[in-house]
Protein backbone atom coordinates (compact mmCIF):
# COMPACT_ATOMS: atom_id res chain seq x y z
CA UNK A 1 0.00 0.00 0.00
CA UNK A 2 1.73 3.69 -0.69
CA UNK A 3 1.77 6.20 1.46
CA UNK A 4 -0.04 9.43 0.79
CA UNK A 5 1.53 12.54 1.70
CA UNK A 6 -1.17 14.67 3.64
CA UNK A 7 -1.76 17.93 3.02
CA UNK A 8 -1.77 20.47 5.62
CA UNK A 9 -4.66 21.45 7.17
CA UNK A 10 -3.99 24.96 7.86
CA UNK A 11 -1.76 26.57 4.62
CA UNK A 12 -2.67 30.18 4.82
CA UNK A 13 -1.79 30.16 8.55
CA UNK A 14 1.70 28.46 7.87
CA UNK A 15 2.14 31.25 4.89
CA UNK A 16 1.24 34.13 7.60
CA UNK A 17 3.35 32.83 9.77
CA UNK A 18 6.21 33.20 7.33
CA UNK A 19 5.34 36.47 6.56
CA UNK A 20 5.24 37.43 9.99
CA UNK A 21 8.53 35.89 10.90
CA UNK A 22 10.31 37.39 7.65
CA UNK A 23 9.09 40.87 8.95
CA UNK A 24 9.92 40.46 12.20
CA UNK A 25 13.88 39.64 10.70
CA UNK A 26 13.56 42.24 8.51
CA UNK A 27 12.63 44.94 11.33
CA UNK A 28 15.45 43.52 13.89
CA UNK A 29 18.63 43.89 10.56
CA UNK A 30 17.56 45.96 8.01
CA UNK A 31 18.32 49.20 8.37
CA UNK A 32 16.10 52.32 7.16
CA UNK A 33 17.62 56.17 6.49
CA UNK A 34 16.74 57.73 10.02
CA UNK A 35 19.65 57.93 13.05
CA UNK A 36 19.17 57.42 17.09
CA UNK A 37 20.49 60.43 18.14
CA UNK A 38 21.26 60.75 22.15
CA UNK A 39 24.30 61.01 24.52
CA UNK A 40 27.62 59.91 23.95
CA UNK A 41 30.65 58.55 26.07
CA UNK A 42 32.42 62.10 28.35
CA UNK A 43 36.05 61.64 27.83
CA UNK A 44 38.69 62.95 29.64
CA UNK A 45 41.19 65.41 27.71
CA UNK A 46 43.86 65.39 29.76
CA UNK A 47 45.49 62.24 28.94
CA UNK A 48 44.40 62.99 25.56
CA UNK A 49 47.18 65.85 25.19
CA UNK A 50 50.89 65.27 24.57
CA UNK A 51 53.53 67.41 23.98
CA UNK A 52 57.30 67.79 24.41
CA UNK A 53 59.74 71.11 24.38
CA UNK A 54 57.41 72.80 27.48
CA UNK A 55 57.48 71.75 31.02
CA UNK A 56 54.32 69.48 32.26
CA UNK A 57 52.10 70.17 35.10
CA UNK A 58 50.04 67.33 35.57
CA UNK A 59 47.45 67.90 37.52
CA UNK A 60 46.39 66.88 41.30
CA UNK A 61 44.90 64.04 42.26
CA UNK A 62 40.40 64.08 41.23
CA UNK A 63 41.20 67.12 38.63
CA UNK A 64 39.05 65.43 35.27
CA UNK A 65 38.39 68.05 32.53
CA UNK A 66 35.70 66.05 30.67
CA UNK A 67 34.30 66.73 26.95
CA UNK A 68 31.18 65.96 26.21
CA UNK A 69 29.51 64.33 22.85
CA UNK A 70 26.51 62.94 20.93
CA UNK A 71 26.14 59.67 20.09
CA UNK A 72 24.14 58.49 16.74
CA UNK A 73 23.26 55.06 15.11
CA UNK A 74 21.31 54.06 12.21
CA UNK A 75 18.40 52.25 13.14
CA UNK A 76 16.22 49.20 12.00
CA UNK A 77 12.57 49.39 12.54
CA UNK A 78 12.73 47.94 15.88
CA UNK A 79 14.94 50.12 17.38
CA UNK A 80 13.69 53.34 15.62
CA UNK A 81 10.35 52.02 17.81
CA UNK A 82 12.64 51.66 21.02
CA UNK A 83 14.20 55.36 20.46
CA UNK A 84 10.68 56.67 19.95
CA UNK A 85 10.18 55.33 23.02
CA UNK A 86 13.38 56.43 24.82
CA UNK A 87 13.18 60.15 26.45
CA UNK A 88 17.28 60.64 26.00
CA UNK A 89 16.86 59.89 22.53
CA UNK A 90 16.18 61.34 19.47
CA UNK A 91 14.98 59.96 15.91
CA UNK A 92 16.20 61.86 12.89
CA UNK A 93 16.04 61.40 9.59
CA UNK A 94 19.48 60.76 7.49
CA UNK A 95 18.84 64.10 5.39
CA UNK A 96 19.27 65.49 8.48
CA UNK A 97 22.81 64.58 9.51
CA UNK A 98 23.96 64.16 6.05
CA UNK A 99 22.70 66.84 3.80
CA UNK A 100 25.07 66.30 0.99
CA UNK A 101 23.83 62.35 0.72
CA UNK A 102 27.54 61.43 0.71
CA UNK A 103 28.00 60.01 4.18
CA UNK A 104 31.67 59.59 3.35
CA UNK A 105 32.54 63.11 2.99
CA UNK A 106 30.75 64.56 5.64
CA UNK A 107 32.16 62.26 7.81
CA UNK A 108 36.23 63.45 6.96
CA UNK A 109 34.46 66.71 6.91
CA UNK A 110 33.68 66.29 10.39
CA UNK A 111 36.85 64.68 11.38
CA UNK A 112 38.47 68.10 9.65
CA UNK A 113 36.41 70.13 12.13
CA UNK A 114 37.87 68.38 14.48
CA UNK A 115 41.54 68.80 13.62
CA UNK A 116 40.61 72.81 13.48
CA UNK A 117 39.51 72.63 16.72
CA UNK A 118 42.82 71.38 18.08
CA UNK A 119 44.81 73.72 16.20
CA UNK A 120 42.51 76.96 17.30
CA UNK A 121 42.71 75.74 20.76
CA UNK A 122 46.89 74.92 20.61
CA UNK A 123 47.31 78.73 18.92
CA UNK A 124 45.05 80.22 21.21
CA UNK A 125 46.96 78.94 24.37
CA UNK A 126 50.26 79.53 22.99
CA UNK A 127 49.24 82.30 22.44
CA UNK A 128 48.53 83.14 25.77
CA UNK A 129 51.52 81.83 27.36
CA UNK A 130 54.24 82.12 24.87
CA UNK A 131 55.75 84.00 22.20
CA UNK A 132 53.70 82.45 19.52
CA UNK A 133 53.37 82.84 16.69
CA UNK A 134 56.44 85.47 16.67
CA UNK A 135 58.46 82.46 17.68
CA UNK A 136 57.37 79.83 16.12
CA UNK A 137 58.06 76.37 13.88
CA UNK A 138 59.42 76.65 10.48
CA UNK A 139 56.65 76.40 7.33
CA UNK A 140 52.85 77.19 7.72
CA UNK A 141 50.19 75.14 9.47
CA UNK A 142 47.06 74.36 7.33
CA UNK A 143 44.47 75.58 10.22
CA UNK A 144 41.24 75.35 7.89
CA UNK A 145 39.74 74.46 4.19
CA UNK A 146 37.16 75.94 2.07
CA UNK A 147 34.25 73.44 0.72
CA UNK A 148 34.33 73.72 -3.29
CA UNK A 149 37.61 75.62 -3.83
CA UNK A 150 40.91 73.67 -5.34
CA UNK A 151 42.78 72.45 -1.79
CA UNK A 152 39.45 70.92 -0.81
CA UNK A 153 39.29 67.09 0.11
CA UNK A 154 43.26 67.13 -0.48
CA UNK A 155 44.61 69.74 1.88
CA UNK A 156 44.02 68.95 5.15
CA UNK A 157 44.07 70.73 8.81
CA UNK A 158 47.49 69.95 10.08
CA UNK A 159 49.39 69.59 7.20
CA UNK A 160 52.39 71.93 7.29
CA UNK A 161 53.45 73.63 4.15
CA UNK A 162 56.63 73.75 3.91
CA UNK A 163 57.46 75.05 -0.02
CA UNK A 164 55.38 76.07 -2.87
CA UNK A 165 56.43 76.01 -6.38
CA UNK A 166 60.27 75.26 -4.99
CA UNK A 167 60.14 78.21 -2.69
CA UNK A 168 60.58 77.56 0.63
CA UNK A 169 57.89 78.55 3.32
CA UNK A 170 58.81 79.23 6.88
CA UNK A 171 55.56 81.05 7.94
CA UNK A 172 52.12 82.29 6.75
CA UNK A 173 53.77 85.68 5.30
CA UNK A 174 55.76 83.55 2.74
CA UNK A 175 52.56 81.60 1.91
CA UNK A 176 50.56 84.66 1.05
CA UNK A 177 53.34 86.33 -1.04
CA UNK A 178 53.63 83.57 -3.10
CA UNK A 179 50.32 83.06 -3.89
CA UNK A 180 49.28 86.80 -4.17
CA UNK A 181 52.74 86.84 -7.21
CA UNK A 182 50.96 83.81 -8.84
CA UNK A 183 48.93 84.15 -11.47
CA UNK A 184 45.39 83.52 -11.97
CA UNK A 185 45.30 79.75 -13.14
CA UNK A 186 48.52 79.05 -12.39
CA UNK A 187 48.61 75.18 -10.98
CA UNK A 188 50.78 75.33 -7.80
CA UNK A 189 53.07 72.51 -6.56
CA UNK A 190 52.63 72.28 -2.78
CA UNK A 191 55.37 70.43 -0.38
CA UNK A 192 53.61 69.47 2.39
CA UNK A 193 54.78 67.66 5.72
CA UNK A 194 51.56 65.33 7.00
CA UNK A 195 52.70 63.64 10.26
CA UNK A 196 56.25 63.87 9.16
CA UNK A 197 55.61 62.41 5.93
CA UNK A 198 56.80 64.16 3.12
CA UNK A 199 53.80 64.73 0.24
CA UNK A 200 53.71 66.96 -2.92
CA UNK A 201 49.89 68.37 -3.87
CA UNK A 202 48.98 70.77 -6.85
CA UNK A 203 46.21 73.60 -6.70
CA UNK A 204 45.37 75.99 -9.19
CA UNK A 205 45.42 79.96 -8.36
CA UNK A 206 41.97 81.26 -8.82
CA UNK A 207 39.03 82.86 -7.21
CA UNK A 208 36.92 80.95 -5.09
CA UNK A 209 34.85 80.79 -1.78
CA UNK A 210 31.20 82.47 -0.50
CA UNK A 211 33.03 85.71 -1.77
CA UNK A 212 35.42 84.14 -4.99
CA UNK A 213 37.76 86.52 -2.45
CA UNK A 214 40.53 82.97 -2.19
CA UNK A 215 43.33 81.92 -3.83
CA UNK A 216 43.73 78.29 -3.39
CA UNK A 217 40.88 77.98 -0.38
CA UNK A 218 42.65 77.52 3.02
CA UNK A 219 43.67 78.96 5.99
CA UNK A 220 46.67 78.95 8.14
CA UNK A 221 48.72 79.61 10.88
CA UNK A 222 52.32 79.87 12.16
CA UNK A 223 53.84 76.48 12.31
CA UNK A 224 54.21 75.41 16.67
CA UNK A 225 57.40 75.94 18.38
CA UNK A 226 57.23 72.69 19.70
CA UNK A 227 55.03 69.48 18.62
CA UNK A 228 51.47 69.35 20.49
CA UNK A 229 49.23 66.12 19.50
CA UNK A 230 45.90 65.53 20.29
CA UNK A 231 44.17 62.47 20.34
CA UNK A 232 40.15 62.27 19.19
CA UNK A 233 40.36 58.83 17.73
CA UNK A 234 36.96 59.01 15.52
CA UNK A 235 35.11 61.42 17.48
CA UNK A 236 34.55 64.18 14.77
CA UNK A 237 32.51 67.96 14.79
CA UNK A 238 34.41 70.92 16.35
CA UNK A 239 32.64 71.49 19.81
CA UNK A 240 35.47 69.36 21.83
CA UNK A 241 37.28 73.03 21.37
CA UNK A 242 36.78 74.59 24.55
CA UNK A 243 37.85 71.49 26.55
CA UNK A 244 40.97 70.68 24.50
CA UNK A 245 41.77 74.76 25.34
CA UNK A 246 41.16 74.30 28.71
CA UNK A 247 42.84 70.80 29.17
CA UNK A 248 46.32 71.96 27.46
CA UNK A 249 46.37 75.47 29.50
CA UNK A 250 45.81 72.91 32.93
CA UNK A 251 48.92 71.19 31.29
CA UNK A 252 50.93 74.05 30.71
CA UNK A 253 50.97 76.52 33.86
CA UNK A 254 51.70 76.21 36.91
CA UNK A 255 48.66 76.75 38.78
CA UNK A 256 45.85 74.38 39.76
CA UNK A 257 42.76 75.55 37.91
CA UNK A 258 40.97 72.38 37.99
CA UNK A 259 41.60 71.84 41.83
CA UNK A 260 40.40 68.13 42.11
CA UNK A 261 37.12 68.48 40.58
CA UNK A 262 35.66 67.08 37.59
CA UNK A 263 34.42 69.28 35.34
CA UNK A 264 32.70 68.87 31.82
CA UNK A 265 31.77 70.87 29.31
CA UNK A 266 31.36 71.88 25.57
CA UNK A 267 31.81 75.02 23.00
CA UNK A 268 33.68 75.82 19.43
CA UNK A 269 37.17 77.98 19.81
CA UNK A 270 38.51 80.19 17.87
CA UNK A 271 42.28 81.57 17.81
CA UNK A 272 40.85 84.58 19.22
CA UNK A 273 39.03 82.56 22.36
CA UNK A 274 35.56 83.03 21.23
CA UNK A 275 32.82 80.24 22.55
CA UNK A 276 30.69 79.36 19.79
CA UNK A 277 27.23 77.38 20.27
CA UNK A 278 27.07 73.74 19.68
CA UNK A 279 24.41 71.00 18.55
CA UNK A 280 23.15 68.98 21.06
CA UNK A 281 24.02 70.58 24.34
CA UNK A 282 20.68 68.65 26.27
CA UNK A 283 22.33 64.99 25.33
CA UNK A 284 25.86 66.99 26.52
CA UNK A 285 24.69 67.79 29.63
CA UNK A 286 23.26 64.11 30.35
CA UNK A 287 26.68 63.07 29.09
CA UNK A 288 28.29 65.22 31.82
CA UNK A 289 25.60 64.24 34.47
CA UNK A 290 25.92 60.37 34.32
CA UNK A 291 30.11 60.64 35.16
CA UNK A 292 29.42 62.62 37.90
CA UNK A 293 30.53 66.28 36.65
CA UNK A 294 30.23 69.60 39.30
CA UNK A 295 30.19 71.99 36.77
CA UNK A 296 29.38 72.14 33.43
CA UNK A 297 30.54 75.02 30.82
CA UNK A 298 28.23 75.75 28.23
CA UNK A 299 28.29 78.45 25.38
CA UNK A 300 26.15 81.17 26.24
CA UNK A 301 24.20 81.12 22.75
CA UNK A 302 22.99 77.72 24.20
CA UNK A 303 21.47 78.63 27.34
CA UNK A 304 18.11 79.71 26.31
CA UNK A 305 17.74 75.88 25.00
CA UNK A 306 18.62 74.53 28.73
CA UNK A 307 15.58 76.71 29.85
CA UNK A 308 13.74 74.22 32.81
CA UNK A 309 16.26 71.42 32.01
CA UNK A 310 17.17 69.91 36.01
CA UNK A 311 20.81 69.21 36.36
CA UNK A 312 20.80 68.07 39.73
CA UNK A 313 23.70 69.49 41.74
CA UNK A 314 25.67 70.06 38.60
CA UNK A 315 26.40 73.78 38.56
CA UNK A 316 25.79 74.80 34.46
CA UNK A 317 28.43 78.04 33.86
CA UNK A 318 27.49 80.00 30.72
CA UNK A 319 30.43 80.94 29.02
CA UNK A 320 31.15 83.08 26.07
CA UNK A 321 35.29 83.20 25.36
CA UNK A 322 38.03 81.44 27.16
CA UNK A 323 38.50 83.63 29.27
CA UNK A 324 35.03 83.26 30.67
CA UNK A 325 36.04 79.71 31.62
CA UNK A 326 39.35 80.85 33.27
CA UNK A 327 37.76 83.25 35.48
CA UNK A 328 34.75 80.84 36.38
CA UNK A 329 36.97 77.88 37.00
CA UNK A 330 39.07 80.12 39.51
CA UNK A 331 38.54 80.04 43.20
CA UNK A 332 35.41 81.93 43.79
CA UNK A 333 34.58 82.52 40.15
CA UNK A 334 31.44 79.65 39.49
CA UNK A 335 27.78 80.95 38.60
CA UNK A 336 24.74 79.15 37.89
Amino acid sequence: MTARMRRPRHPYRIAALVVVAGLLVASAWIRVPYYAVGPGPARSVMPLITFSGATRYEPAPGSDLEMTTVRYYQVTPMQAVAAWIDPNLDLVSQDLLYPTGDIALENQRSISQMDQSKIDATGLVLRRITGYPREHGDGALVESVVQGCSADGRLFPGDIITAIDGDPVHDTRDVRHILHRAREGQPLSFTLDVDGTIEHATFTRKPCGPDQDLLVGFSSVNAFPFPVQISSDDIGGPSAGLMWALGLYELMTPGDLVAGRRIAGTGTIDLAGNVGPIGGIRDKVVAAQRVGAQIFLAPADDMPELTGVDTGDMKVVSVASFGDALRALRPGGTTT
